[in-house]
């Protein structure tokens, strides 16, 4: 058995995701994702998947980004 890092719940199945240079233990991916996701740096959530990069700060979408005041940035090409 192994005590997830984000609850704490014991699991017999656990898994181990590593993002850099850090590792965690975790009793599923929702619990992983928010351990380990990055969050926007607009609205606060989750970043699952590629988000959008601006400057050197992240966002969850190109609205985010926008509201952000970054300028240039869309969903669709």
């Amino acid at each position: 058995m192994a005590t997830c890092d984000t609850c704490g719940n014991d699991y017999d199945k656990p898994l181990t995701v590593t993002q850099g240079g850090r590792t965690g233990t975790f009793d599923s991916f929702e619990c992983a994702v928010h351990a380990m996701a990055r969050s926007c740096d607009f609205c606060g959530c989750r970043i699952l998947g590629h988000g959008v990069e601006a400057r050197e700060r992240m966002f969850c979408c190109a609205h985010c980004a926008r509201a952000a005041g970054e300028v240039g940035i869309a969903d669709r090409t």
